[in-house]
């Protein structure tokens, strides 16, 4: 299969270390990559390097999915928590074309997954966006694929890796700004960190999974949100003592008045579930009518875990076609 990609930063350079490892067993090629910042690279002969040369972008990205000719398109921008843009409309010039997307970007699923999921219906093509919440391990795909019948009435997660990496250096005495420049080591850190922090990468992330799995059409402007900002590492510090710690929670619940999201920076045993990844390491606990509450954690993950996840979407498309 022709992939496109939109976005080439860690992520998207991860996924195409990751094809050619599997390059045997899925012949899948970069045909094309559009950047921001460096332009585009187009194919001369069977597929592009991990480095490809750049060359100026063409106007649009209607413009680059049309001389790229693409099967797949890849789209893995920078979260805008805002508007989504302008993720959602490279996802809407690739269904205008006949093209099948996968994202890693939250935005377009926190702002207009419904309307996207019913555009791809109608132009007869696939949307997959497993890493959008979890670094790729499986959430929209478990409930999918394996909980048929069940209504969901609610989730619990702590889902943000640089808040968790910020306490911890907190815990240790150290600021806010020294936990922040370690996750940007990490490369985990938003491109704005302030993101992280501020809950908007949390309360994208809520928005997403409630609109997906509860069908919810909300935004990340409809979630109540309060980040970690204000905390200090002298508070930290002093819960650690007392055994307990900061994390900042997701959390949805379906009530008679529609459904309710919230982030909050939330202080929590040292005993907790929530409280018990650390790290990279993320938590979802989904409430549902039928199974009680099922979760995934993901231990550890890295940027090798997002790309995975875009793979496995994109063989879930190869196998659905």
């Amino acid at each position: 299969m022709r992939l496109a990609l939109i976005g080439y930063g860690n992520v998207g350079r991860a996924f195409a270390r990751l094809l050619e490892k599997q390059r045997a067993a899925y012949p899948f090629r970069i045909v094309a990559i559009r950047t921001a910042r460096h332009g585009s690279a187009h194919e001369v002969r069977g597929g592009l390097p991990v480095e490809p040369a750049f060359q100026p972008s063409e106007a649009s990205a209607g413009e680059f999915l049309d001389r790229a000719r693409a099967e797949v398109l890849i789209e893995v921008t920078p979260l805008e928590p805002a508007t989504g843009e302008p993720a959602i409309s490279h996802i809407r010039a690739a269904f205008a074309r006949g093209v099948h997307v996968i994202t890693a970007n939250k935005g377009p699923i926190a702002h207009a997954y419904a309307a996207l999921r019913d555009e791809a219906q109608r132009a007869g093509v696939l949307f997959r966006f497993e890493s959008t919440c979890m670094d790729g391990a499986p959430v929209f795909n478990m409930v999918r694929q394996n909980l048929p019948g069940v209504e969901i009435l609610g989730f619990t997660g702590v889902l943000n890796s640089t808040s968790k990496i910020v306490v911890e250096a907190m815990r240790q005495g150290r600021t806010m700004d020294e936990g922040i420049q370690e996750a940007r080591r990490l490369g985990i850190a938003e491109t704005d960190a302030s993101f992280d922090i501020d809950g908007w990468d949390s309360a994208a992330k809520t928005a997403a999974l409630a609109n997906v799995l509860m069908d919810a059409r909300l935004t990340p402007m409809d979630v109540d949100r309060r980040g970690i900002g204000r905390l200090t590492p002298e508070r930290v510090v002093e819960l650690a003592a007392a055994r307990k710690t900061v994390c900042l929670v997701s959390r949805a619940k379906r009530t008679p008045a529609g459904v309710r999201l919230r982030v909050r920076a939330e202080v929590l045993d040292e005993t907790d579930i929530l409280a018990s990844v650390k790290g990279t390491s993320n938590l979802l606990l989904i409430h549902t009518d039928l199974m009680g509450a099922v979760g995934t954690v993901s231990i550890s993950p890295m940027i090798g875990q997002t790309a995975y996840g875009l793979f496995s979407d994109l063989v879930d498309i190869a196998r659905a076609l």
